[in-house]
Protein backbone atom coordinates (compact mmCIF):
# COMPACT_ATOMS: atom_id res chain seq x y z
CA UNK A 1 0.00 0.00 0.00
CA UNK A 2 1.25 3.52 -1.02
CA UNK A 3 2.17 5.95 1.76
CA UNK A 4 0.00 8.67 2.83
CA UNK A 5 1.54 11.95 1.95
CA UNK A 6 0.10 15.15 2.53
CA UNK A 7 1.16 18.83 0.58
CA UNK A 8 0.02 22.19 1.99
CA UNK A 9 -0.16 24.53 -0.78
CA UNK A 10 -0.16 21.68 -2.97
CA UNK A 11 -1.67 23.21 -6.29
CA UNK A 12 1.17 25.92 -7.62
CA UNK A 13 4.45 26.73 -7.67
CA UNK A 14 6.64 24.55 -5.75
CA UNK A 15 3.85 23.15 -4.10
CA UNK A 16 2.88 21.55 -7.43
CA UNK A 17 6.07 19.85 -8.57
CA UNK A 18 6.19 18.46 -4.76
CA UNK A 19 2.17 17.22 -5.58
CA UNK A 20 3.56 15.64 -8.42
CA UNK A 21 6.77 14.25 -7.85
CA UNK A 22 5.47 12.58 -4.73
CA UNK A 23 2.29 11.16 -6.92
CA UNK A 24 5.21 10.13 -9.45
CA UNK A 25 6.90 8.49 -6.90
CA UNK A 26 4.15 6.03 -5.97
CA UNK A 27 2.35 8.35 -2.78
CA UNK A 28 -0.80 8.48 -2.58
CA UNK A 29 -1.36 12.46 -2.35
CA UNK A 30 -3.18 14.96 -0.63
CA UNK A 31 -2.79 18.57 -1.72
CA UNK A 32 -4.24 21.32 0.11
CA UNK A 33 -4.82 24.83 -0.65
CA UNK A 34 -6.79 27.69 0.12
CA UNK A 35 -8.19 29.67 -2.99
CA UNK A 36 -6.70 28.39 -5.94
CA UNK A 37 -9.56 26.66 -7.38
CA UNK A 38 -8.63 26.74 -11.44
CA UNK A 39 -5.18 25.80 -10.06
CA UNK A 40 -6.28 22.76 -7.96
CA UNK A 41 -8.62 21.11 -10.82
CA UNK A 42 -6.53 21.25 -13.07
CA UNK A 43 -4.21 18.99 -10.87
CA UNK A 44 -6.95 17.18 -9.77
CA UNK A 45 -8.03 16.05 -13.86
CA UNK A 46 -4.26 16.02 -15.10
CA UNK A 47 -2.69 14.40 -12.64
CA UNK A 48 -5.53 12.75 -10.30
CA UNK A 49 -4.04 14.04 -7.17
CA UNK A 50 -6.71 14.65 -4.70
CA UNK A 51 -7.50 18.05 -3.28
CA UNK A 52 -8.42 19.52 -0.14
CA UNK A 53 -9.23 23.02 0.73
CA UNK A 54 -8.96 24.23 3.78
CA UNK A 55 -7.24 27.31 5.84
CA UNK A 56 -3.90 25.74 7.09
CA UNK A 57 -3.35 29.24 9.12
CA UNK A 58 -6.32 27.89 11.41
CA UNK A 59 -5.97 24.96 13.27
CA UNK A 60 -9.44 23.94 13.87
CA UNK A 61 -9.83 24.49 9.86
CA UNK A 62 -6.71 21.83 10.33
CA UNK A 63 -8.27 19.47 12.52
CA UNK A 64 -11.44 18.47 10.68
CA UNK A 65 -8.96 18.14 7.36
CA UNK A 66 -6.57 15.94 9.46
CA UNK A 67 -9.65 13.91 10.52
CA UNK A 68 -11.07 13.63 7.14
CA UNK A 69 -7.46 12.18 5.04
CA UNK A 70 -7.70 10.30 8.18
CA UNK A 71 -11.21 8.83 7.35
CA UNK A 72 -10.61 8.93 3.89
CA UNK A 73 -7.17 7.63 3.06
CA UNK A 74 -5.59 6.90 6.54
CA UNK A 75 -2.86 8.42 8.93
CA UNK A 76 -0.71 10.59 6.94
CA UNK A 77 3.15 9.39 7.25
CA UNK A 78 4.56 12.45 4.98
CA UNK A 79 3.86 15.85 5.62
CA UNK A 80 5.06 18.33 3.57
CA UNK A 81 4.70 22.10 4.77
CA UNK A 82 5.02 24.16 1.81
CA UNK A 83 2.00 26.84 2.17
CA UNK A 84 3.27 30.31 2.10
CA UNK A 85 2.56 34.09 1.53
CA UNK A 86 4.35 37.21 1.46
CA UNK A 87 3.23 40.76 2.43
CA UNK A 88 6.29 42.96 1.98
CA UNK A 89 7.02 46.01 3.20
CA UNK A 90 9.61 47.69 5.22
CA UNK A 91 9.34 47.86 8.72
CA UNK A 92 8.55 51.08 9.49
CA UNK A 93 5.39 50.99 6.80
CA UNK A 94 4.00 47.18 7.98
CA UNK A 95 0.43 47.09 9.05
CA UNK A 96 -0.25 44.30 12.26
CA UNK A 97 -2.51 42.62 9.37
CA UNK A 98 0.74 42.22 7.19
CA UNK A 99 2.90 40.74 10.19
CA UNK A 100 0.06 38.45 11.50
CA UNK A 101 -1.10 36.97 8.15
CA UNK A 102 2.31 36.20 6.81
CA UNK A 103 3.02 34.85 10.50
CA UNK A 104 -0.17 32.73 10.71
CA UNK A 105 0.15 31.21 7.39
CA UNK A 106 3.87 30.54 7.53
CA UNK A 107 4.98 29.54 10.85
CA UNK A 108 1.64 28.75 12.49
CA UNK A 109 0.82 26.42 9.40
CA UNK A 110 3.58 24.38 10.53
CA UNK A 111 2.93 23.85 13.61
CA UNK A 112 -0.96 23.18 13.17
CA UNK A 113 -0.50 20.30 10.67
CA UNK A 114 2.82 18.83 12.43
CA UNK A 115 0.60 18.52 15.64
CA UNK A 116 -2.10 16.97 14.17
CA UNK A 117 0.01 13.89 12.76
CA UNK A 118 2.55 13.66 15.09
CA UNK A 119 0.88 11.80 17.65
CA UNK A 120 -0.20 9.29 14.40
CA UNK A 121 3.72 9.27 13.79
CA UNK A 122 4.91 8.10 16.66
CA UNK A 123 2.32 5.51 17.27
CA UNK A 124 3.24 3.95 13.97
CA UNK A 125 7.56 4.78 14.83
CA UNK A 126 7.27 6.23 11.48
CA UNK A 127 7.22 9.58 9.83
CA UNK A 128 8.67 12.34 7.56
CA UNK A 129 7.95 15.92 7.75
CA UNK A 130 9.69 18.13 5.38
CA UNK A 131 9.06 21.74 5.83
CA UNK A 132 9.71 24.48 2.92
CA UNK A 133 11.61 27.77 4.51
CA UNK A 134 13.73 29.84 1.99
CA UNK A 135 16.98 31.24 1.84
CA UNK A 136 15.92 34.93 2.99
CA UNK A 137 15.32 32.95 6.23
CA UNK A 138 18.78 32.55 6.09
CA UNK A 139 20.34 35.89 4.74
CA UNK A 140 17.65 38.17 5.91
CA UNK A 141 15.56 40.26 3.04
CA UNK A 142 15.25 43.62 3.28
CA UNK A 143 11.00 44.88 2.73
CA UNK A 144 10.26 40.88 4.42
CA UNK A 145 11.01 41.32 8.21
CA UNK A 146 7.75 39.16 8.72
CA UNK A 147 8.37 36.65 5.97
CA UNK A 148 12.04 36.04 6.90
CA UNK A 149 11.03 35.75 10.66
CA UNK A 150 8.29 33.03 9.69
CA UNK A 151 10.20 31.21 7.93
CA UNK A 152 13.28 31.41 10.04
CA UNK A 153 11.08 30.10 12.74
CA UNK A 154 10.37 27.05 10.64
CA UNK A 155 14.33 26.12 10.72
CA UNK A 156 14.35 26.37 14.86
CA UNK A 157 10.70 24.44 14.86
CA UNK A 158 12.43 21.86 12.57
CA UNK A 159 15.72 20.93 14.84
CA UNK A 160 13.46 21.15 18.12
CA UNK A 161 11.25 18.92 16.90
CA UNK A 162 13.70 16.52 15.27
CA UNK A 163 15.53 16.05 18.59
CA UNK A 164 11.62 15.03 19.91
CA UNK A 165 11.31 12.45 17.31
CA UNK A 166 14.15 10.93 16.67
CA UNK A 167 14.18 7.69 18.76
CA UNK A 168 10.88 7.21 17.29
CA UNK A 169 11.45 6.41 13.05
CA UNK A 170 10.59 9.96 12.30
CA UNK A 171 12.31 12.49 10.41
CA UNK A 172 12.16 16.24 10.46
CA UNK A 173 14.07 18.32 7.61
CA UNK A 174 13.80 21.54 5.97
CA UNK A 175 14.57 22.90 2.09
CA UNK A 176 15.71 26.39 2.31
CA UNK A 177 15.29 27.20 -2.20
CA UNK A 178 16.01 30.06 -3.44
CA UNK A 179 14.73 31.70 -6.37
CA UNK A 180 13.18 28.83 -8.14
CA UNK A 181 11.62 29.31 -12.19
CA UNK A 182 7.75 30.08 -10.82
CA UNK A 183 5.13 32.44 -12.03
CA UNK A 184 5.48 33.82 -9.42
CA UNK A 185 9.23 34.81 -9.54
CA UNK A 186 8.82 35.03 -13.05
CA UNK A 187 6.78 38.39 -12.65
CA UNK A 188 9.40 40.14 -11.46
CA UNK A 189 10.29 42.99 -13.56
CA UNK A 190 13.22 41.48 -15.88
CA UNK A 191 15.55 44.11 -15.04
CA UNK A 192 15.55 43.12 -11.47
CA UNK A 193 15.14 39.22 -12.11
CA UNK A 194 18.12 39.84 -14.22
CA UNK A 195 20.02 41.30 -11.28
CA UNK A 196 18.88 38.70 -9.18
CA UNK A 197 20.06 35.79 -11.38
CA UNK A 198 23.70 37.79 -11.79
CA UNK A 199 24.21 38.03 -7.69
CA UNK A 200 23.52 33.85 -7.80
CA UNK A 201 26.57 31.96 -8.32
CA UNK A 202 25.30 29.26 -10.99
CA UNK A 203 23.84 32.21 -12.32
CA UNK A 204 20.39 30.71 -13.00
CA UNK A 205 16.91 29.94 -11.31
CA UNK A 206 16.45 26.79 -9.59
CA UNK A 207 13.62 24.17 -10.71
CA UNK A 208 10.42 23.38 -9.24
CA UNK A 209 11.95 19.74 -9.98
CA UNK A 210 14.89 20.50 -7.92
CA UNK A 211 12.97 20.73 -5.23
CA UNK A 212 10.61 18.24 -5.66
CA UNK A 213 13.14 15.45 -6.25
CA UNK A 214 14.78 16.50 -2.74
CA UNK A 215 11.58 16.18 -1.20
CA UNK A 216 11.66 12.59 -2.84
CA UNK A 217 14.34 12.04 -1.46
CA UNK A 218 14.02 13.55 2.27
CA UNK A 219 10.66 11.07 2.26
CA UNK A 220 12.14 7.69 1.25
CA UNK A 221 13.52 5.42 3.55
CA UNK A 222 17.10 5.86 2.49
CA UNK A 223 16.85 9.40 4.12
CA UNK A 224 16.77 7.95 7.30
CA UNK A 225 19.38 8.78 9.30
CA UNK A 226 19.14 12.69 7.80
CA UNK A 227 17.18 15.11 10.41
CA UNK A 228 17.36 18.00 12.11
CA UNK A 229 18.94 19.03 8.66
CA UNK A 230 18.68 21.93 6.23
CA UNK A 231 18.95 22.07 2.72
CA UNK A 232 20.15 24.83 0.78
CA UNK A 233 19.07 24.54 -2.40
CA UNK A 234 20.03 27.95 -3.80
CA UNK A 235 22.68 28.14 -6.72
CA UNK A 236 25.17 29.12 -4.10
CA UNK A 237 23.30 32.13 -3.20
CA UNK A 238 24.13 31.78 0.67
CA UNK A 239 26.66 29.46 1.82
CA UNK A 240 26.41 28.32 5.68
Amino acid sequence: MSKIAVVTGGVRGIGRGISIGLKQAGYTVIATYQSNDAFAKELHTDFGIDILKFDVSDFNSCEMAINTIKNRYGSVQVLVNNAGITKDAALHKMSTDQWQAVIRTNLDSVFNMSRLVIEDMRAASFGRIINISSVNAQKGQAGQTNYCASKAGVLGFTKALALETSGKGITVNAIAPGYIDTDMVRAIPEAILDKIISLIPMQRLGTVDEIAKMVQYLASDEAAYITGSTISLNGGQYMS
